[in-house]
């Protein structure tokens, strides 16, 4: 008998590893064929991500059951947390820290992929398993409000370049970026994740990112796809918006991303758009990104976003993450109930097999998790200087080398190089404004800098740690130096510097008061300090280390200098010098408006919306039931203020030099446009300085039977390094689609027929060059799909 079971037991391991080796193997065999393979069980786990391990969070409990936890876990400060899998959770992370992964199916040759934070830079645990002899830091490049300043698709492609090689060292195949939601309101919290509030700007930055960070065999999400322009009650808020308005705004900046970069993925946003929630939403996720737009990559959910996984499926949201293990089971009994069609659910793990073959896990990339890390520091250096805007400047920059400078601000001396939350990148140190200018030689008020350093080091001891990684911990009071410090840093300086610096990010948006605007405290030093240095013939310049626009104008008188630096990365001390001293001549250009004042925001009315339901206490991670209704419709940004005819403080696309540039040669390629317009025109540095210009070209169109901005951006090219006397000539090109905007009634693009301007300015409000052409008769571009529209008609704005 033994013998007997002796050759039983050979003979059943023997038919199984033949029946392992028959198995169809991903890349040897054809995806159908490898889907077709699997089981309802390995179909659903691979369309759910593996989970997620907040950090602080507790971890699974372990049950009678490790294939289906009970229970959500809850941390100790109450927030819920959806089930993780223990049979997941027990698999080691190939990147600890990493935001999440796919389920690996060894049978069928499918490995797991690793996906990773963020926008500015991989976000990764940089110590692991307490060991800090060797470190997996990682570089804070400049944030993308910063990068979208530089006007350069060439510098932001070579920034995306070093992140991509970084992104693929470390072993992650997806990064979760860029963003690029529109600056809407400046009290989003995290628009310094995003580039601009102009949709062109936003989808070629995102693009430029895209084929960077791409180009190193690693893929890209680009988020969050759509209308996802707030945090407040960002999981519940339905954002109630016009067919136009999502065309031309919302998801304009996709669309050129989508068509010009092929992102490997999108990721859904959290909201709903009209009602439904984006992730359930097949008219957003396949009728317009797959159908119009031929997006051929994977959506994926954000994180623990929308509600019916069945729903997602059936919308073509591929992949839910992080994952949990509820998720998978309401798939797996939806099939068996004959309520979700098991060919939409092959459809869904095809889309994800076809990344899996491109990622480097697939390909058994060895990652040396040894990334140029000096390298990457020295573009981040150079990238933020480039972008930098000088706002004003009167006589007082650049400052001459070894000059004594009394330097005032807290965030002068801690650098604010990126924002929190999912933004956020573990970095190996910063260069702080303070390091920054010593480095280039000059000379700091001991005393002052003293005050400040003791001052802080006091004032941190204090503040209680974050709850929860995407937390904001309160500011530091701005330190007082007073009277008799203050005088005798007048004395002794040359100059004085004041750094303001503000912070946001994830999970919650700024407040007008003390954020916006700036607190008592800060206005009344910079009038003191102003007073102090002006009293003795000295110059006060003022550093912008921000991560969201703040008004100006109130305070700008006081200074001589203002130099807005936003959030440069780790090296943004040393690029702020860069700029200071002159060494960088700027050349950065707003990619989003400052207004006079808050209330003269166009959505400044309808922010953040109203809350629909006000029983029962707010849950911390998901907020409650909202709505916002966009009836500022297409007037965002420039589009306002230059159709409404409202000055700001500083608009769209302005940016001083230390040299001076002048225009001319406006040439259209045609009297008449047919098929396209090409557009050039000379740049001549007639200054002193070497530097860098940007031509902005604005389109003014004929009303026809819609209602249109004033103008709008069109084109745009930076010149390369222009030496005083030098000239270049840049060249544009108009299409028909740069001519039309969305006609709701025929629900397509159309380019009326009349007189279009066009515009050649160095900001929205500031024009050096028009020239008009006619176009004969109207053109009707493409028909689309009647989609998304809301329920009921939207009193818009109207100039």
């Amino acid at each position: 008998m033994k013998w007997i079971s002796t050759i039983a037991a050979a003979l059943l391991l023997h038919t199984t590893g033949i029946a392992q080796e028959q198995a169809p193997q991903l890349g040897k065999a054809s995806v159908k064929q490898v889907v077709a393979a699997m089981t309802l069980e390995e179909k659903a786990k691979m369309v759910v991500g593996m989970g997620f391990r907040m950090p602080g969070a507790p971890a699974p409990a372990k049950q009678a059951n490790a294939e289906k936890p009970k229970t959500d876990s809850v941390s100790k400060e109450g927030f819920r947390l959806p089930a993780i899998d223990p049979a997941d959770a027990a698999i080691p992370e190939k990147v600890p820290g990493a935001a999440g992964r796919t389920h690996a199916i060894p049978r069928l040759g499918i490995p797991s992929i690793t996906v990773s934070d963020g926008p500015s830079g991989v976000r990764i645990n940089p110590i692991r398993n307490g060991d800090s002899s060797r470190t997996y830091y990682a570089t804070a490049f400049p944030v993308g409000t910063l990068l979208a300043s530089s006007w350069d698709t060439a510098l932001v492609q070579k920034v995306g370049t070093a992140f991509g090689a970084e992104i693929r060292d470390y072993g992650i195949d997806i990064i979760l970026g860029p963003g690029m939601n529109i600056h809407r309101n400046p009290l989003g919290g995290r628009n310094f994740e995003y580039y601009s509030e102009d949709p062109l700007l936003t989808g070629k930055m995102a693009a430029a990112m895209v084929r960077g960070i791409q180009s190193n065999g690693v893929g890209t999400s680009i988020k969050h796809f759509a209308a996802n322009n707030q945090e407040t009650n960002r999981n519940q808020i339905n954002t109630i918006v016009s067919e136009r308005t999502l065309r031309e705004i919302y998801l304009k900046g996709f669309e050129i991303a989508v068509k010009e970069s092929s992102p490997w993925t999108v990721m859904s946003s959290y909201n709903k758009i009209n009602g439904i929630y984006t992730s359930e939403n097949p008219e957003l996720l396949t009728t317009i990104l797959r159908n119009e737009w031929g997006f051929k990559g994977m959506v994926m959910s954000d994180w623990f976003g929308g509600r019916k996984p069945v729903e997602q499926m059936k919308a073509g949201n591929d992949l839910l993450m992080p994952g949990t293990r509820p998720q998978t089971d309401s798939i797996i009994d939806a099939v068996k109930a004959g309520k979700l069609d098991v060919k939409l659910l092959d459809r869904n793990v095809e889309k994800i097999l076809h990344i899996i073959l491109l990622s480097p896990s697939f390909k058994n990339f060895h990652a040396s998790d040894k990334p140029d890390l000096n390298g990457h520091a020295a573009l981040d250096r150079m990238a933020a200087a480039e972008s930098m805007v000088l706002l004003k400047n009167e006589n007082a920059l650049p400052v001459a080398a070894k000059k004594h400078i009394a330097l005032f601000g807290n965030t002068s001396y801690e650098l604010i190089a990126g924002g929190t939350g999912s933004g956020d990148v573990h970095k190996a140190y910063t260069v702080s404004l303070k390091q920054g200018l010593e480095n280039a030689g000059y000379v700091l008020s001991e005393k002052l800098t003293g005050s400040y350093e003791n001052f802080l080091k006091e004032e941190n001891a204090k503040r209680p740690k974050p709850r929860f990684f995407f937390m904001l911990p309160p500011p530091v009071p701005e330190m007082k130096p007073g009277a008799d410090l203050l005088n005798q840093a007048a004395e002794e300086s040359d100059f004085a510097i004041f750094t303001l610096g503000r912070n946001a990010g994830e999970g919650q948006d700024r407040k007008v008061e003390n954020d916006f605007n700036l607190t008592d405290v800060e206005a009344n030093q910079l009038r003191e300090v102003s007073e102090a240095f002006h009293k003795k013939g000295k110059k006060l310049i003022v550093v912008l280390n921000i991560g969201g626009v703040i008004e100006t104008a109130g305070w700008r008188d006081e200074a001589d200098a203002i130099l807005l630096a936003w959030q440069p990365g780790l090296e943004g001390g040393n690029s702020m010098a860069d700029v200071l001293s002159g060494k960088q001549n700027p050349s950065g250009k707003l990619a989003t408006s400052f207004p006079l004042q808050y209330d003269d925001v166009p959505s400044a009315k309808y922010f953040p919306g109203r809350v629909l339901d006000t029983t029962g206490s707010a849950n911390p991670m998901r907020g409650r039931p909202s709505e916002v209704i966009y009836e500022d419709g297409i007037y965002v940004g420039y589009r306002y203020y230059q159709s409404f005819h409202v000055k700001t403080a500083y608009p769209f696309g302005y940016g001083l030099s230390y040299t001076k540039f002048k225009f001319s040669n406006l040439t259209l390629g045609s009297p008449s446009f047919i098929n396209k317009m090409p557009v050039s025109v000379t740049v001549t540095n007639t200054g002193n300085v070497a530097g860098k210009e940007v031509v902005e070209l604005y389109l003014t169109a004929p009303s026809g039977k819609i209602n249109k901005p004033e103008e709008e951006l069109k084109g745009f090219s930076k010149t390369r390094l222009l030496k005083p006397g030098e000239s270049q000539t840049v060249q544009m090109v108009l299409d028909a689609a740069s001519l039309a905007s969305f006609n709701t009634s025929l629900t397509r693009w159309v380019a009326d027929a009349g007189t279009y301007q066009v515009k050649i300015g160095v900001s929205a409000e500031d024009i050096r060059l028009t020239k008009e052409f006619t176009l004969p008769k109207e053109i009707q571009l493409q028909k689309l799909n009647k989609v998304l529209v809301p329920a009921a008609e939207i009193d818009e704005m109207k100039p």
